[in-house]
């Protein structure tokens, strides 16, 4: 099993802190977060204060700040779709990021927010309780379906970015 937990263990990148910028409509977000955050509202002033902030927990802060603001319901469909589209534009500008993620072979992707006590730890990832781990773990589970993107593209084809596009 791999887990995601902090940016600078093994599997950290594929966490949406770590430091792997992503360009969307022109403009360049310094972390997935920055741009799943912005990605949540609709007007523009909003979402380049997100995507002006240094670090990407404050990215996720100012968006919490404008949460009345926001479009995009947290935890929705619409929510997944988009956090699909940014991971995917992390692993169509790092090319190295589709290697790592092919080497995870066939093991399951697990966010671990064993250690987190509230918010929307148990819809993006899992806890740890008794032995069994509790939650929906959507971004594992996002990982784990763009893996297979990349290795049914990978089997017939000499770029295996072919089945991987936005």
């Amino acid at each position: 099993m791999i887990l995601i937990r902090k940016v600078k263990d093994e599997f950290g990148w594929l966490g949406n802190m770590s430091p792997y910028p992503v360009k969307h409509n022109g403009m360049t977000y310094r972390t997935t977060e920055a741009l799943f955050q912005a990605l949540r509202f609709d007007d523009e002033e909003i979402k380049e204060a997100i995507r002006e902030q240094k670090s990407p927990m404050a990215a996720k802060m100012k968006a919490k700040k404008n949460k009345d603001r926001m479009v995009v319901v947290p935890l929705s469909g619409e929510d997944l779709e988009i956090m699909r589209l940014v991971l995917r534009l992390k692993l169509l500008q790092h090319p190295i990021l589709r290697d790592d993620l092919l080497a995870t072979a066939d093991e399951e992707i697990v966010e671990d927010c064993t250690k987190r006590s509230s918010g929307s730890g148990l819809f993006w990832g899992a806890a740890l309780r008794n032995g069994e781990w509790i939650g929906e773990n959507w971004l594992g589970l996002l990982w784990m379906e763009l893996r297979n993107e990349l290795k049914q593209g990978f089997e017939g084809e000499a770029d295996h970015t072919a089945s991987l596009t936005i």
